[in-house]
């Protein structure tokens, strides 16, 4: 009988005898620390967030006072402990030494929780980590498997490129292992480092390829991933995998045909994570190329006919096989099977299902939409579904499915969803109906109803691209207005929730088309009474008086009222009368429609029905991505703009002067928009030497042509007297010697960090005068204010300059501004410009010249 038949090991010699004596003695002599459980315990016990913070401090000021005493013996509970404490969201960094000292101990529970520390509270920016690496090659190499199953895993977890390039050759070398548990973790471990280093990827190529012939699942879908992942990073890579689809199609065939296996089997499938690793490998390998596609078609037709669909298991096996197919040049007819497997999935009971199948059929309606047209009622159904998530991919989904020959059931369907459905949703189904009705419109007609159908249904929650949609379909479709105009009346009359878009449209195409209204023929009148005058009347003095209404909705109300004076002719009183009740109110823009249309009733009536007729039809005008919510004006746009740039005082802004050194300042025509005819010229000095080197040849002597309160439009010190007020009202737009709209030509002075200042040149009747109109675009995300146009002349020439529309420039808004040159001797126009706004709190600055100005425009 040998020594070890007596249970005497050899390998415990008097060493391990001593160590062991040794730690009984520190037991002894130290107190037992507590334990994780009671600490767990204790701090859930914790009734206050004071209370847990009281705990966690004492337990880690006994954790470093046993660090500091070098407690060998309870260091491995102590890290234990300090880990969970980090899992809380307390400060661990301190233990970080500790967890190298447990993971170089030959104890395994030791190098347990060291490792497992070291992939908490180690990264690659602490010095730290650059310690591991020797510890790491050591165990890598060690004969215990679950050991280099721990290194493995914490160089995966943390390790840095010049880690990884120091124990790639390790990990390729463990990845041809005898013992298959290594070969797994070594597998992993590449993945890893793959992901990490992708230039490391060559060194793994020929021992990956050999995972695939591994009998042991563990292994093999270990190297499946690895694969996909080489092939997703390269495309030499992808190619030079391309050859093995024959072996993942036998792979995959004998995983389905396969009898059962209790080691492999999930619910009666046999290993379904092998299967969806290889379906995936196959997507990739496929993509784009017919003959691996080719390959694999026959094998994903098995997959798809072959899988249980009763349970999970075999529906994300379903899931994977229908992406593959979308994915590769497959057949027509497995692309049929794979939307149809997607159909299925519909009429799951289980809601996650039902959204994946909704998610993946909005992806692929591109590829067959004739297949997807078939579930277009489950998909439909599924607008009705309780979940917001699902009713969400099937509005997507539904618009995908709309067009020429389903467009009138599909928007049935549609018009009943977006009425029912939450506000969050009504803006942009609004929206998508509106584009699909204008693509797939069968008629005019029905067009209408369906635009009319939307202003109802969505309420106060659409999008002013809508509104705008309308009242162009309205303003074109010319044998429709006096239908459609009563419908609206109709919906108008009816309507009692205050529909801010539905009110702004109605009241926009009564006042066009009142007349029609009135004289409607019985195939315009359909089913709705025909209404007189005084009944119109009567809605707009609601709509007018009504709280809920907002200011932007009276505007369009009270510019319809106006236009219904040209329209009506017995109640044009009641119009003057409801009409000049503005001219006190306290909004600003309210008030100024009321002082303007007010004037057209007195001193300017002759003019009213030429100024109020019917607009012609509206040009179709697409712009970028611009979405806007229908409502109020910004009110930083209605504050006074006393304190506006063109305000200050002309002694104070000689921030121009000399802004082209070395000119004489006498040969200057400057103007600002702030000019009064009692100021004597010599207050413009602040544009001194604008336009230095221009030729300045016979001056003209500037002249003020009563234009002075128009430049001061927007100073609140001058008084506002009604016969100059008329003079302004109506100074430019009653102008009759104005613009020549033959020929109009545009040019771009300025376009710079989002502005673009765009000059329209009109010539005036006068043959020398040109105007210039003025527009100044913003093509930004945030709002400029401040805005200052400032122009300067050779004295050759005479320039007037309008107050602006406006001093703040809002995101993808414009200010308007009108300029007058007089150019006696129709020389070369030469102007120079500077402009200041600020942005995002900072100002900025910014000069040109503008040379570029056409010479016939003078003759």
């Amino acid at each position: 009988m040998n020594a070890s038949e007596h249970g005497f090991n050899p390998a415990f010699n008097m060493a391990t005898i001593k160590q062991a004596i040794n730690e009984a003695v520190e037991r002894v002599r130290m107190p037992t620390p507590m334990r994780l459980r009671d600490l767990i315990r204790q701090i859930r016990a914790a009734r206050t967030a004071a209370e847990e913070r009281s705990v966690v401090n004492k337990e880690c000021a006994y954790i470093r006072s046993t660090f500091r005493e070098e407690d060998s013996v309870w260091r491995c509970r102590n890290i234990a402990k300090l880990l969970y404490i980090h899992m809380l969201g307390y400060p661990a960094h301190f233990g970080q030494l500790e967890c190298l000292k447990l993971i170089a101990s030959p104890r395994f529970t030791d190098k347990r929780i060291g490792y497992l520390g070291a992939m908490l509270l180690l990264d690659e920016r602490q010095d730290v980590h650059l310690l591991i690496t020797n510890c790491l090659k050591n165990d890598l190499n060690s004969t215990t498997q679950f050991v280099v199953g721990l290194a493995l895993c914490t160089l995966g977890a943390i390790a840095s490129p010049e880690m990884a390039r120091d124990l790639a050759a390790e990990v390729e070398r463990l990845m041809k292992s005898p013992n298959a548990y290594i070969r797994k973790k070594a597998g992993l471990c590449a993945f890893r480092i793959i992901r990490r280093v992708p230039d490391l990827m060559e060194i793994f190529l020929p021992a990956t390829r050999s995972m695939l012939s591994e009998k042991n699942h563990g292994v093999l879908i270990t190297g499946v991933t690895l694969i996909t992942e080489m092939c997703e990073n390269s495309i030499d890579t992808l190619n030079h995998f391309k050859k093995i689809v024959p072996n993942l199609v036998r792979i995959l065939k004998n995983l389905i045909l396969a009898g059962y296996s209790p080691e492999h089997d999930v619910s009666g499938v046999s290993d379904p994570f092998l299967q969806v690793k290889i379906l995936k490998l196959l997507r990739v390998l496929g993509k784009n190329d017919a003959d691996a596609s080719e390959a694999m078609n026959d094998i994903l037709a098995q997959v798809a006919t072959n899988t249980e669909t009763s349970k999970n298991v075999g529906n994300s096996i379903l899931y994977e096989t229908v992406l593959s197919i979308m994915d590769i040049k497959s057949e027509s007819g497995l692309r049929v099977l794979a939307i149809n497997i997607l159909g299925r999935f519909l009429l799951n009971n289980d809601k996650n299902i039902r959204y994946v199948a909704l998610n993946t059929l909005l992806k692929t309606v591109h590829i067959d939409t004739s297949a997807v047209q078939r579930h277009r009622s489950t998909i439909l159904e599924c607008l009705k579904d309780p979940d917001v998530s699902i009713r969400r991919r099937a509005m997507e989904l539904s618009f995908a499915l709309v067009n020429s020959l389903n467009i009138r059931t599909m928007m049935k369907e549609l018009l009943t969803f977006l009425e029912k459905s939450e506000p969050e949703f009504k803006a942009p189904c609004s929206s998508s109906i509106v584009l699909a009705a204008e693509r797939f419109a069968p008629n005019k007609r029905w067009h209408l109803d369906t635009l009319l159908k939307v202003l109802v249904a969505a309420g106060n929650y659409l999008r002013d691209d809508v509104i705008a949609s309308t009242i162009q379909l309205i303003s074109e479709t010319t044998s429709q207005q006096a239908y459609i105009t009563l419908q609206l009346w109709y919906a108008l009359s009816e309507d009692k929730m205050d529909k801010q878009p539905l009110i702004q449209v109605a009241v926009w195409a009564i006042g066009e088309y009142g007349d029609l209204v009135l004289s409607a023929t019985s195939d315009d009148i359909s089913d709705v009474a025909k209404p007189s005058e005084d009944d119109i009347i009567d809605v707009y003095k609601r709509l007018l008086w009504s709280p809920q209404n907002s200011p932007t909705t009276k505007q369009f109300a009270l510019m319809s009222l106006t236009k219904l004076s040209t329209r009506f002719s017995e109640t044009n009183s009641k119009i003057q009368q409801i009409v000049s009740s503005f001219c006190s109110n306290l909004h600003i823009e309210l008030q100024q429609r009321g002082v303007e249309f007010t004037q057209l009733f007195g001193k300017y009536s002759n003019l009213r029905s030429a100024l109020l007729e019917r607009m012609p039809p509206m040009e179709v005008v697409r712009t970028g991505n611009e979405v806007q919510t229908n409502g109020d004006m910004d009110e930083s746009e209605d504050k006074s703009n006393e304190s506006s740039p063109q305000h200050i005082n002309n002694t104070d802004s000689n921030v121009l002067l000399d802004l082209l050194g070395g000119t004489d300042s006498s040969d200057l025509d400057i103007i600002k928009p702030s000019s009064i005819p009692t100021q004597p010229i010599s207050n413009n000095q602040d544009l001194l030497d604008l336009l230095g080197g221009l030729d300045l040849s016979n001056p003209v002597p500037t002249t003020d042509t009563s234009l002075g309160f128009i430049m001061e439009n927007n100073n609140g010190s001058l008084p506002l007297d009604n016969n100059d007020t008329s003079g302004f009202l109506m100074g430019d737009i009653l102008n009759t010697n104005l613009v020549n709209e033959k020929h109009v030509p545009t040019l771009t002075a300025f376009d710079k960090n989002g502005l673009k200042i765009v000059f329209s040149l009109e010539k005036m009747s006068e043959s020398n005068m040109v105007s210039i109109h003025l527009t100044a675009t913003n093509s930004t995300i945030s709002s400029m204010t401040d805005f200052l146009f400032q122009a300067a002349v050779p004295k050759a020439f005479h320039l007037q300059m309008l107050s602006p529309s406006g001093t703040m420039i809002s995101p993808n808004g414009q200010v308007t501004q009108i300029l007058r040159v007089t150019n006696p001797n129709k020389g070369a126009l030469r102007m120079r410009i500077r402009l200041s706004y600020t942005i995002d709190g900072a100002l900025i600055q910014e000069q040109t010249e503008v040379n570029n100005f056409p010479t016939h425009i003078w003759d």
